[in-house]
């Protein structure tokens, strides 16, 4: 019988603020949690109430009362406010933060009450497939009587753990995805400490807000800096992961893609035929990763690769993991195949919100591809994405300031595109002028959503509503 946590008294009572409700759970969550433990809830957001209405509607339906201050913050609430609970796209130099005497995070609130063991996944790209790849593989375990208790999968990928926070145990599995801002917000609290840290590819991103890659960078550090040699780091064999594994306190583990020298921890994806690989203790090559994976893409090989290196430290045996990540689906709105209408496939890849996650795309398919791509610029090198779309049958452009900035890097190349389009039906009747029988057509922007959609993720459930519709 799972014993029922006492939620801090300090809570009970207190004046909480929750900074952004969002759209995605986090704020939704926090407002939950506190409010079921006492607490008395003020929700302030920059956006107005016909926009989150989905979220406000959650909070009634839980009959859960609170003071809304939406399209506006006041710097009165702040002041007043014991708690409050911060966003992380709020940057953490905001004036109304500084006015606050205590802010926390739902990663916070979550870590400094967590009971289960702790995996925990940072990067640019994959770090969503990894961390499902992780929670896949626990989850079937225990479906094998392998493991005890349960696997939980939360963070970044729109889940709060706040959300399964009361049913835990000691002998749970939770996996978190964590975003450069979310281990930001922990700096310095030595809150985290995984039991294995996973960096997957760094690349470029969000430099609009650190403005350098060191200070985007300095922020992943934080996954491993609460670890020691109980724990271990897995990261990739080139300039950032050899940082990272050269000043962890954990164990250091390294994915390579070539085969790595005897008393190196890790594995690699070989050459031929894209297996997965390691070397056990006893010297033997053993096959952590098979050929043949559900979703394709070298890229998706890696991040099996270090998941599965993280599962086995945890104690899994390798055939088993090889079993398990063979047998892994992927996820929504990442290299997602959802439909086939007269010999064309479609794949909804939404999240690729940089543009070597575009290029990784177009690079994934051994057929002709039909690339939809562009949105909103977020000050990054869009030469990678013009360079793999050479390859591309045809470049169709969403509107967007990233899009004017690919434009011109296109024509400079001589690369033809179609678009920008305004909406995401004039998009889809591009690609079907375009595609033939045995092509792919795949959205993968390269760019942030803002402007044309609420989020990356209503851009992929809007693309995947005009294919049905009209493919």
């Amino acid at each position: 019988m799972v014993k029922e946590k006492e939620f801090p008294v300090e809570y009970t009572g207190m004046n909480v603020l929750i900074m952004g409700l969002g759209l995605h759970g986090g704020g939704l969550e926090s407002a939950r949690h506190l409010a079921a433990h006492g607490a008395k809830l003020t929700v302030t957001d920059l956006r107005d109430e016909k926009t989150l209405a989905p979220s406000i509607e959650k909070l009634k339906a839980a009959g859960i009362s609170a003071r809304y201050v939406l399209g506006h913050h006041s710097i009165e609430d702040f002041e007043n406010a014991d708690l409050v609970i911060k966003n992380p796209g709020v940057p953490p130099n905001s004036p109304y933060l500084q006015r606050s005497v205590r802010i926390e995070t739902d990663i916070s609130l979550f870590l400094a009450a967590s009971p289960a063991r702790l995996i925990a996944v940072t990067g640019s790209k994959g770090k969503s497939s990894t961390s499902s790849a992780i929670h896949w593989v626990l989850d079937q375990a225990r479906k094998h009587s392998l493991l005890p208790g349960k696997a939980y999968l939360g963070g970044n990928i729109t889940v709060s753990p706040l959300t399964f926070l009361d049913t835990l145990t000691a002998e749970d599995d939770v996996v978190l995805e964590l975003s450069s801002w979310q281990l930001g917000d922990l700096g310095g609290r030595r809150l985290l400490k995984p039991r294995a840290a996973v960096l997957t590819a760094i690349m470029p991103d969000h430099l609009d807000r650190y403005g350098a890659m060191e200070a985007y960078v300095a922020d992943k550090r934080v996954i491993y800096q609460g670890q020691d040699k109980t724990d271990a780091t897995i990261a990739a064999d080139d300039s950032w992961g050899q940082s990272f594994l050269a000043e962890t306190p954990g164990r250091p583990m390294v994915y390579a893609e070539r085969p790595l020298p005897e008393g190196t921890a890790g594995g690699w994806v070989e050459k031929t035929t894209r297996r997965g690989l390691v070397r056990s203790a006893s010297g033997e090559i053993v096959e952590l990763v098979p050929e043949k994976v559900l979703v394709p893409g070298s890229h998706q090989k890696k991040n099996l690769l270090a998941a599965g290196l993280a599962l086995l430290d945890l104690g899994l045996p390798a055939d088993f993991i090889r079993e398990s990540l063979g047998s892994f689906p992927g996820l929504e709105h990442r290299l997602e195949f959802f439909h086939e209408s007269r010999g064309i496939r479609f794949y909804n890849d939404t999240a690729a919100t940089i543009p070597e996650a575009a290029a990784a795309a177009v690079e994934a398919f051994d057929r002709p591809v039909v690339l939809v791509s562009g949105g909103t610029d977020k000050n990054l090198d869009f030469s990678c994405l013009v360079k793999a779309a050479v390859k591309a049958k045809a470049v169709i452009l969403l509107a967007g300031t990233g899009s004017e900035k690919l434009r011109r890097l296109l024509d400079q190349a001589a690369i033809p595109y179609r678009g920008p389009w305004d909406s995401v039906d004039g998009a889809v009747y591009s690609a079907l002028e375009t595609a033939a029988a045995g092509d792919v057509v795949v959205l993968s922007p390269g760019c942030a959503s803002f402007g044309m959609f609420l989020n990356e993720f209503d851009r992929g459930h809007k693309w995947k509503d005009a294919v049905l519709r009209l493919a």
